[in-house]
């Protein structure tokens, strides 16, 4: 599947990809045979919501070479209730998983950036023991701080020369959907993916949800269990707001198919 065939809907300004697992990976093995770059965003109620008051990230999320997918089921709720027929989300961390068990088909080289030199050992190790050979082209775990126009200039040239056919950026977000908009022209990689907390659940530093959880929408209140102080203002601020938001949305847009932009 070409990107520019993936439709899409918007939902509180944020253009989402209405695809599929299997679609997001065809967009993916498009870009690499045609060396056409994308930029994959992962979105649930928090990006969504962030990106209300944060012009960069609004526009890094609607980027005419973005695929923005809705990570959250949330965010799947949203679309159907305006009669888009999408079955589930595109969840950054299963996505992440199908593609490092496709690597040898698809021919993918990764290269991850982001997270901590510890977690970022303990990703590798993992990923050989379960998928067997992996075509890895680099691994860096940037400071916590602001980096030098020098050391940028270093790391985009660490990537470019690393033949890195996909680029896997676990910042956090908004930051690294932000920091892939910035780069995106300074890189020759054709996949740009931001994974956020992908890292951490592969690596074995934080569990992932049980499946019943995630299928009800409930993953907010496993993760918001296990980091309370850090995730509380995120889920009980957002979330009410995005209920309340979407339905202001719903209530004064009398056109569905106005929500509907044309494919990129």
């Amino acid at each position: 599947m070409r990107p520019d065939d993936v439709q899409h809907c918007g939902v509180l300004g944020v253009r989402l990809a209405i695809t599929d697992y299997e679609g997001a990976l065809a967009c993916v093995q498009y870009a690499i045979q045609h060396r056409q770059q994308i930029r994959l965003n992962f979105c649930n109620v928090h990006v969504t919501m962030v990106a209300q008051r944060m012009i960069a990230l609004m526009a890094a999320l609607n980027d005419s070479a973005a695929l923005t997918v809705p990570d959250g089921m949330p965010l799947v709720w949203a679309l159907r209730s305006w009669g888009v027929d999408i079955h589930d989300r595109v969840y950054g961390p299963d996505f992440f998983a199908l593609c490092m068990a496709r690597s040898r088909a698809l021919g993918l080289k990764h290269f991850f950036y982001g997270s901590t030199e510890e977690t970022l050992s303990r990703l590798h190790e993992n990923l050989r023991a379960r998928y067997g050979e992996l075509d890895i082209a680099g691994l860096y775990a940037p400071p916590f701080r602001p980096l030098t126009p020098g050391e940028t200039d270093q790391i985009a040239a660490r990537i470019n020369s690393s033949g890195a056919n996909i680029l896997w950026v676990a910042l956090g977000a908004p930051r690294q959907e932000v920091w892939i908009d910035q780069m995106a022209h300074r890189l020759n990689v054709p996949v740009l993916a931001a994974i956020g907390a992908a890292f951490a659940f592969h690596a074995g530093m934080v569990k992932q949800a049980p499946d019943w959880m995630q299928r009800r929408g409930l993953e907010w209140l496993y993760r918001l269990i296990q980091e309370p102080r850090r995730l509380w203002f995120r889920y009980f601020y957002y979330n009410p707001l995005f209920v309340v938001k979407c339905i202001g949305e719903r209530l004064t847009t009398r056109r569905p198919d106005t929500l509907f932009h044309d494919a990129v």
